[in-house]
């Protein structure tokens, strides 16, 4: 279980754009002991497993890799899209249709993504405002 939960914590980590420091902090732990659940030289115990999922927003279940869902509970897009936007703005040499992106493209992905965001929330205010 180490290595798959340890890559499995690094990754949540990464895509939620906090460094190890910053995650220890969240669960009351070191840094040292993050970086060792990282690298599979240590597990962390339930009560920091329970931690983990909380501040991922994740099952146990997913955690440990019983479950492909992250979460049981449903997402707000808006947090989906934050955790999106960091990793997007985090990642060396990403490709679009083999070309890199540079900064001003991840800012354009960006900006669609708003856009549609947008349209879509003023479809469902319109439509909250016709229900009454």
């Amino acid at each position: 279980m180490g290595t798959q939960l340890g890559e499995k914590i690094k990754q949540l980590r990464k895509n939620a754009g906090i460094t190890q420091s910053e995650l220890a902090k969240k669960l009351g732990i070191s840094g040292s002991a993050v970086g060792m659940y990282e690298q599979g030289r240590r597990e962390p115990d339930s009560k920091t497993l329970l931690k983990l999922c909380s501040v991922f927003g994740i099952t146990t279940d997913y955690l440990l890799g019983n479950a492909e869902a992250k979460s049981s509970e449903g997402r707000e897009v808006s947090d989906v899209f934050d955790e999106f936007t960091r990793m997007l703005s985090s990642q060396q040499c990403l490709m679009f249709d083999g070309e890199p992106l540079n900064d001003d493209d991840k800012g354009k992905i960006v900006d669609a993504i708003k856009v549609v965001a947008a349209v879509i929330t003023q479809q469902h205010n319109a439509k909250r405002r016709t229900e009454f």
